[in-house]
C-alpha cells in the first residue's frame, strides 16, 4: 500500500474561529483594536508553537494571543506542515521555537512601541503590556522529557531580547496551539479552496 505524500506547507496568513487569511499586518491591527477597547488593562502579548506527529507528517501550530488579564483574550494561529514524522524531541522543540521566533521578529521595537502608546496614559493605574514567547517544555525532569533542552530554547529567546515562559506558565503553546495540532492535516477540497480564495 502506497503511503500518502504530504506537501510542505508554511502558511504566512493566520486564522481564528471567525476570520481567515489574516496577514501579520491585519493581526497587528486586531491586537491594537483589542487593546484600544480597554487601554487601562494589563495585557500579555504571547506567541507560542506546539507540534503533533501524525502519520506521514508533523503539524506545527503557531498562535498569537493578546490576553487582557482576567478579562478576555483574542487569538489567531497559522500552521506549518513538515512532510515527515519528526521523532526527535529535540528537533521538534527546536522547530517549535524557531517558528515562534519567526513570528516574534515581526513585533519589533517599533511595533511594540505602538502598542505601548495605547496604554501609556494609564500605566500609573495598572495598565501594562508584557511580551512573551511560550515554549512547550518544562523544567521538571520527572514530568517533562523536554527539560534537558529548556535552557537552550530559553537562551535563544532571550538572545532576541524577549522573555520566555515554560510549562506550566506557557499556556499559549501548551493549550491554545496544542488544541489545533490534534487533527491531522487535510488538503482543502476544491470547493472550500474556491470559497476561501475567491
Amino acid at each position: 500500500m502506497k503511503r500518502r505524500q504530504f506537501p510542505t506547507i508554511h502558511e504566512k496568513v493566520f486564522r481564528n474561529v471567525s476570520e481567515k487569511g489574516m496577514t501579520l499586518d491585519v493581526v497587528f491591527g486586531r491586537v491594537q483594536h483589542f487593546m484600544e477597547s480597554d487601554p487601562r488593562a494589563a495585557y500579555q502579548l504571547v506567541i507560542g508553537t506546539d507540534a503533533q506527529v501524525h502519520a506521514g507528517h508533523t503539524k506545527f501550530i503557531t498562535s498569537i494571543a493578546i490576553l487582557r488579564l482576567g478579562r478576555g483574550a483574542w487569538f489567531c494561529y497559522r500552521q506549518v506542515i513538515i512532510p515527515r514524522e519528526i521523532k526527535s524531541l529535540q528537533e521538534k522543540l527546536s522547530l517549535e521555537t524557531t517558528f515562534s521566533q519567526e513570528i516574534a521578529m515581526y513585533f519589533d521595537a517599533k511595533k511594540r512601541a505602538l502598542l505601548e502608546d495605547i496604554i501609556l496614559p494609564h500605566v500609573y493605574h495598572g495598565a501594562e503590556l508584557q511580551l512573551f514567547i511560550d515554549i512547550d517544555a518544562g523544567t521538571d525532569a520527572k514530568r517533562n522529557r523536554t527539560s534537558a533542552f529548556v535552557a537552550d530554547m530559553v537562551g535563544r529567546i532571550e538572545a532576541m531580547g524577549l522573555s520566555a515562559r515554560v510549562k506550566p506558565e506557557a499556556i499559549v503553546a501548551s493549550s491554545v496551539s496544542n488544541r489545533y495540532t490534534k487533527t491531522p492535516y487535510r488538503e482543502p477540497t476544491v470547493a472550500s479552496s474556491t470559497a476561501a480564495f475567491g
